[in-house]
């Protein structure tokens, strides 16, 4: 009961963490929510089983990648983010639908708390394994994903970037 318990807390994090990513109006709140999303995945990893995903989340995606997307949102210098008390949208679905998923929560481990542990189906759990689905069997799906994320990167820059408005000659310039 413990295990659906966490599944389900960490699962609500997950899901309130990518809300909060596509609401937010800052580049840096964004992606403080998507570190937490990654970290709330890790632990769901934890719980099903996987522990090489597990770390292999914290330290790819939630470090390295995290990384270069706030070191991308500083280098661009998206503007500088005012102060603000609180978003209205947070609180008119944010409080609401916490009480929902709490309801939906305390539902599941009520009406379930007699069964047995959850099915999952089979992980991959050996790196070995996992390296020979990844690199060998996915591997199209996995360079293509690469090269879409490439090409989100450099076009974030040019939008970031804007047009340059050009600059008055001067004497020196000639």
């Amino acid at each position: 009961m413990l295990h659906l318990a966490l599944f389900s807390i960490f699962g609500a994090i997950c899901v309130a963490g990518a809300v909060n990513v596509l609401i937010q109006r800052h580049p840096i709140n964004s992606a403080l929510s998507l570190i937490a999303v990654l970290a709330s995945l890790a632990v769901e990893y934890l719980l099903l089983g996987a522990e090489f995903l597990a770390a292999v989340q914290v330290i790819v995606y939630a470090g390295a990648i995290m990384v270069l997307f706030v070191f991308t949102i500083m280098l661009l210098n998206a503007g500088e983010e005012e102060r603000t008390r609180g978003s209205r949208v947070a609180i008119v679905f944010g409080i609401p639908g916490m009480l929902v998923g709490g309801i939906l929560v305390a539902w599941a481990l009520l009406r379930y708390s007699g069964t047995g542990p959850v099915s999952v189906g089979v992980l991959p759990g050996p790196p070995n394994t996992i390296a020979q689905l990844l690199f060998h069997d996915f591997l199209l799906p996995f360079e293509v994903t690469s090269l879409l994320i490439l090409i989100a990167i450099m076009g974030a820059v040019v939008l970031a970037r804007g047009e340059e408005t050009p600059r008055p000659a001067t004497k020196e310039q000639g």
